[in-house]
């Protein structure tokens, strides 16, 4: 803030300190007190501002970035989107290698602000040269001057939310929280979330969110990679088909998986019964809630906080499209049937289409 004026210097010092919301008609029938991080009031409406303004502080610091540099990086759209706010406020070049499954909404709007834009098949191995992985790898090696982000294993990543997501909730709260829901893409929120709850109170429970067709979940209850986890779907920025080191699984205490269409409706949800419109990661973190609640994971002490990721307008052309929401057969199944059993018919689904 300007000593003199109340007025921001510039975007990036107004990122954090964002609200937190009771939940109160879609929890109705759930026993506990349910509160929203709403991430969506950061300046780049999401949580990846966070990780962005640590991240390249740290780089400035340490000497590893001057004016003129690149950032290079690897997203499914929101890290590339705070990455390239900084980058006009702070005077770099962006270069993103961003996941063919991210929304048209996002990839228009990492190009609005004067990113370069790689679209890279999501449907292929982290190792194969396709990959965004291997694709921002390859421009960083031949980009001299320039610095790879690389999201899924810095361990900064986890550090910028121990430092100011972990403390907001905590303060936010009073100390009450029981239980953090947050969905789990490359972990650093979760993580350091979780590591300074944890610190504060060990006794709070650690609830990630992931995907089917993601691998996260078995391999915190086994430590192994199956590949036989792995087949497509369609939410982004929700679990992975590699195992990020960004991710402290030790501090995780359970995984629940959501489907992409239980997730697409229940973003609908929330706008309907809330008035806060969420993206779809916010959508499969409320699911998680639901299917958590369900199973009786909370009681009426409970004080359960769930992290909203980002703002729905990313997803404009996706679940808020009634023809994509159409061509993607989400027609909504019935309440009766379960989650398991949805899983199952899409991966037999996937199975046949390949052969």
């Amino acid at each position: 803030m300007h000593k003199d004026l109340n007025v921001h210097d510039n975007l990036l010092s107004m990122i954090g300190s964002t609200p937190m919301v009771r939940l109160n008609r879609i929890t109705k029938d759930f026993e506990g007190d349910f509160f929203a991080k709403y991430e969506a009031q950061n300046p780049g409406h999401s949580s990846k501002d966070r990780i962005a303004r640590y991240i390249i502080d740290k780089a400035e610091q340490n000497g590893d970035l001057k004016p003129g540099d690149t950032i290079i990086e690897t997203t499914s759209g929101n890290t590339g989107f705070s990455i390239a706010m900084a980058c006009v406020i702070k005077g770099y070049k962006c270069i993103l290698a961003v996941s063919s499954k991210s929304s048209k909404d996002k990839i228009s709007l990492l190009k609005t602000m004067g990113a370069e834009v790689n679209v890279c098949p999501s449907n292929v191995a982290p190792d194969d040269p396709r990959s965004y992985y291997e694709v921002a790898k390859r421009i960083h090696k031949e980009t001299p001057g320039s610095i790879y982000i690389n999201q899924y294993f810095n361990e900064l990543n986890i550090d910028a939310h121990y430092l100011t997501t972990g403390p907001e909730i905590w303060e936010q709260t009073q100390g009450k929280i029981t239980h953090l829901v947050a969905c789990s893409g490359t972990g650093g929120t979760i993580s350091g979330t979780a590591r300074f709850l944890k610190e504060q109170n060990p006794n709070i429970k650690i609830l990630g969110i992931d995907a089917y067709g993601s691998v996260l979940k078995k391999y915190h209850e086994t430590e192994e990679l199956d590949k036989n986890e792995i087949y497509p779907y369609k939410i982004e920025g929700l679990g992975k088909n590699l195992i990020p080191t960004a991710t402290d699984f030790s501090i995780i205490d359970k995984f629940t998986k959501v489907t992409d269409e239980d997730s697409a409706y229940m973003a609908k949800d929330i706008a309907k019964t809330e008035g806060m419109f969420v993206g779809y990661t916010s959508g499969a973190a409320m699911q998680g809630v639901k299917q958590l609640a369900e199973e009786g994971e909370f009681d009426e002490n409970s004080h359960v906080v769930v992290i909203f990721p980002d703002h729905g307008s990313r997803y404009m052309s996706k679940i808020y499209s009634d023809d994509w929401m159409e061509k993607q057969g989400f027609t909504h199944y019935p309440n009766s049937e379960s989650t398991e059993k949805k899983s199952k018919d899409l991966k037999k689904a996937h199975i046949t289409n390949i052969n």
